[in-house]
């Protein structure tokens, strides 16, 4: 698991998808979501602003990272 390190305490999902290098922009940020391949905490999340917080874990495609 990686974790990406944040500088704030709480960071938006779709900011904190371009902070991982999981997309290029918002609207891909998007997009990935309506495809409902992004859970935060093992459940199915689509909201791109949906607040994350240190420890959150984030799965994309098999792929896990923990906010940090």
């Amino acid at each position: 698991m990686r974790e990406v390190a944040t500088r704030e305490g709480a960071i938006r999902l779709g900011q904190f998808l371009k902070l991982a290098d999981l997309v290029a922009a918002g609207s891909d940020a998007k997009a990935m979501l309506a495809d409902g391949v992004v859970t935060v905490n093992g459940e199915p999340e689509t909201r791109r602003g949906r607040q994350l917080v240190k420890g959150d874990i984030v799965a994309v495609d098999g792929r896990e990272l923990r906010v940090g």
